[in-house]
């Protein structure tokens, strides 16, 4: 008897059951590791296809207010002709505008509120709940540290949603890639612009020392610290959390990750641990919730066993930090705080 199938799910399953990406990392030296990067980087950029043209950011300040010893600013720049970027941007009071302050970029995840919990907006108790599930105003954690942060709006969310809910029954980010990708533009790509544009105005900002920068994400802002670390090396320090993981898992068996979180073939040529891996040698840190039950924690150790021979090869397995904490889907708030002091 022919062993058939009719079930889509079983399909990919089966195809992904021996699925070795093509340029997954597999060396050992420098060497291996130098020519690995160049290949590797840039087949990410051609698979991420082609960047929007950059335009004068002209950049607002719409707000500034103190707060608890904390400036709270909404800015807004433009990132391309046809985009801008709402922000959110915290400081210390006092905080002085000489050009030696350390920033960090901020991402959120995939919720329904954007940037505000991860910048600590507590002003509703839908928003409180959402920051104490997921320990999620990092930016606002990393200020009282003595960091810059901003924390954009990534595109279909936040103020950049369209709406509560623009298409019922669907989600809005595979909307947007299919609507992106019938005319080659993925969404990821430029969620990924507007990150490099937010350092961009990061570096016009009087207090920040530029070589300074570092980014850190939870979930999806793990996605988009991971691919715009690998990419971006003005981020000097970075902190993924919740995130890398194989995508045979998330990405095949269970399907747990939207239209803004890939392009085309990614999976055919690197896994997460490859992306991540492109970090190097430049500081890294992966934040793994032992009770994380969006990406198990299984998983999560074995992207993170994938990173650890290319910070090897690399030459620099002292920049490869891991925080395994008991938590859950969530910032640990353990290691994060020393990691950056140490190199930003």
């Amino acid at each position: 008897m022919a062993r058939r199938n009719f079930s889509m799910i079983g399909y990919f399953n089966r195809r992904a059951e021996f699925w070795t990406p093509r340029m997954s990392f597999r060396g050992e030296t420098l060497t291996d590791w130098l020519e690995w990067r160049t290949v590797a980087q840039a087949k990410l950029l051609e698979l991420l296809g082609d960047f929007p043209d950059p335009v004068n950011l002209a950049a607002e300040v719409i707000y500034s207010v103190e707060e608890d010893g904390i400036v709270r600013e909404r800015v807004v720049f433009d990132s391309e002709e046809h985009m801008s970027v709402p922000c959110a941007l915290l400081k210390p009071a006092g905080m002085p505008r000489d050009g030696s302050a350390p920033a960090i970029l901020c991402s959120h995840g995939h919720g329904p509120f954007g940037k505000e919990p991860v910048a600590g907006n507590g002003s509703s108790a839908p928003l409180r709940e959402n920051m104490a599930r997921h320990n999620y105003n990092y930016a606002e954690q990393m200020v009282r540290r003595g960091y810059l942060t901003i924390s954009p709006d990534l595109r279909c969310f936040g103020e950049r949603a369209d709406g509560a809910d623009p298409y019922p029954g669907r989600d809005r980010c595979n909307v947007n890639f299919v609507r992106g990708a019938i005319m080659g533009v993925y969404t990821l790509t430029l969620n990924i612009w507007d990150m490099m544009r937010c350092i961009d105005y990061l570096q016009s900002r009087p207090e920040v020392d530029p070589e300074r920068i570092g980014m850190m994400g939870l979930s999806q802002g793990g996605t988009m610290t991971t691919f715009t670390a690998a990419i971006e090396p003005r981020i000097k320090a970075a902190d993924i959390m919740g995130y890398v993981n194989p995508w045979a898992g998330f990405g095949i068996a269970d399907a747990d990750f939207c239209g803004s979180q890939i392009v085309p073939e990614i999976y055919r040529y690197l896994d997460t641990h490859d992306i991540a891996g492109l970090i190097a040698p430049r500081p890294l840190m992966l934040e793994m919730g032992v009770h994380d039950t969006t990406f198990p924690i299984e998983d999560l150790l074995k992207g993170y066993e994938g990173v650890k021979p290319i910070y090897a090869a690399a030459g620099a397995p002292e920049n490869l930090w891991a925080d395994i904490h008991p938590g859950g889907h969530a910032f640990a708030a353990n290691k994060a705080f020393d990691f950056f002091d140490e190199y930003l």
